[in-house]
């Protein structure tokens, strides 16, 4: 009787696995054509910087037109026009000591509301999260006004200071679940040893929150890199960031594409590149938590 019991089992749970095969095949074919599908605009963009103006305005667009670098060159104003060097830097000064700015003043406001938490610190993060809720736009002229009497418009450090305040809010919102993983009796273990909290927030909780830390820092980065309003509006020519940059090549001439899409796709490139070197810290940070 147990031998005939044996197989009757093993055939029982043989549908439920091939089931469950089926539906892990299924879903990862899903997950393959989203990212096919979030891939392809990025992709055509690369194509067609490699393209000629001529052949990027046809319609359709020619997929097996000539490679060419002009569009790089036109950028780069190898033919003569603005260099984009400066603006590169500029968003680069702005976006990193921005992050930066962010990063030494969420993690104590973080330790602050998760590991020795104030009073009523779900309404001091609900106070954080409303300061996002208010449309950029509304804030524009009262800051234009602020940087024109202070003598700051076309300044870089006023972009520092304006993506440090606009940031800090969702770095703390972020920080503060982190933050909220890290063991208690590891700090305390380093208060008892002497550490001050200084100390125990550089050698203790930094470093067991490093991926949370890092994916709060990378998502800081882009949106100060991907900001244009207050680029567009407070700064000219010193303090021209990358992306105020970019729009200088939508002229009353006409759209040129090709090279509209060699300066995205350079532009883009930091970004991309950060995404990648960070994305294990990224992905470990995003889901620190998620799963007790």
């Amino acid at each position: 009787m147990s031998a005939t019991a044996v197989p009757v089992r093993s055939r029982r749970t043989r549908g439920p696995r091939r089931t469950v095969r089926a539906r892990g095949a299924g879903l990862g074919l899903v997950a393959w054509l989203a990212g096919v599908v979030f891939f392809l605009p990025i992709a055509w963009m690369a194509l067609t910087s490699f393209h000629s103006e001529s052949d990027a305005a046809t319609n359709p667009p020619s997929l097996g037109a000539a490679l060419t670098l002009d569009g790089y060159r036109e950028f780069f104003g190898t033919g003569g026009g603005a260099s984009p060097w400066p603006a590169l830097v500029n968003s680069t000064v702005a976006s990193v000591v921005s992050t930066l700015c962010v990063l030494l003043l969420a993690l104590p406001a973080a330790y602050a509301l998760s590991i020795r938490p104030v009073r009523k610190w779900t309404d001091v993060l609900f106070f954080f999260l409303s300061t996002k809720m208010l449309p950029v736009v509304a804030g524009l002229l009262p800051i234009y006004l602020f940087a024109k009497n202070t003598g700051m418009l076309d300044n870089i450090w006023l972009l520092v200071v304006l993506y440090t305040s606009m940031n800090l809010p969702i770095a703390v919102w972020m920080m503060q679940s982190f933050l909220a993983e890290v063991p208690v009796a590891v700090i305390e273990a380093a208060q008892i040893d002497g550490a001050r909290l200084p100390t125990v927030l550089a050698r203790v909780v930094a470093p067991i929150a490093l991926p949370g830390i890092a994916a709060t820092a990378l998502i800081c980065f882009i949106f100060s890199w991907n900001e244009l309003l207050f680029a567009r509006v407070l700064t000219g020519v010193v303090a021209q960031t990358a992306p105020v940059f970019l729009t200088g090549f939508i002229t009353s001439q006409g759209l040129f594409l090709a090279k509209v899409c060699a300066a995205s796709l350079v532009i883009s490139l930091p970004v991309l590149a950060a995404g990648f070197a960070a994305q294990d810290k990224l992905v470990q940070g995003l889901s620190l938590g998620a799963v007790k």
